[in-house]
């Protein structure tokens, strides 16, 4: 069962960033999103130009595998937060659902440990792959065949920390929506 998509934060509240602290986020998420999709039909035409180069002329377009490599992992993290935002991250809702009807305190305290949960996981890949962006970065480190083709792996690289940053901040704003859940009065009281 696909439920809604969290609503945006409320805007409102004293105690959260201003309005244009989150038109701002969510406009930069849009923009992740879009560029991956740019990315996407960048591909499908890159790929389409190679297979029309081997078929008529027996000539592929060098970089190709390359290329398609280093994008499939852009994409994926350059959307990934979007998806998130809108409620389409994979997750079984059966027991969810189930907990929500009866003990709507209970599931708002799984929301917080599951958004933290993700917050920091992304954090950690964060983390982790920053030396190897340190490293692209600094020894000009490339993928393909030198005379033939190649291409950096620093682009790559940032963009998964953009992306790791992005999702946690997401997930961090939906902790905190559900931590404000857990402590409102209008929750029925198990």
């Amino acid at each position: 069962m696909v439920e809604d998509p969290p609503p945006d934060p409320v805007v409102n509240d004293q105690d959260s960033l201003g309005q244009a602290d989150w038109y701002t986020f969510n406009r930069l998420i849009e923009l992740s999103n879009s560029v991956g999709t740019v990315l996407i039909l960048g591909l499908l035409v890159l790929i389409n130009v190679d297979i029309g180069g081997r078929a008529l002329f027996n000539a592929p377009v060098s970089g190709v595998p390359e290329m398609v490599r280093l994008s499939i992992v852009a994409i994926v993290f350059l959307q990934a937060a979007h998806t998130l935002k809108v409620g389409r991250i994979t997750r079984a809702d059966v027991i969810i659902d189930r907990v929500t009807a009866k003990w709507p305190r209970l599931s708002a305290t799984l929301g917080v440990l599951y958004n933290i949960t993700g917050a920091v996981l992304f954090l950690i890949i964060l983390k982790a792959v920053y030396p190897s962006f340190v490293l692209a970065w600094r020894d000009d480190l490339f993928i393909g065949a030198l005379g033939d083709f190649t291409a950096p792996t620093w682009p790559t690289k940032i963009i998964i920390l953009i992306g790791c940053g992005l999702v946690a901040i997401q997930f961090s704003i939906f902790a905190w929506q559900e931590a404000k859940k857990v402590f409102q009065r209008s929750i029925s009281s198990e």
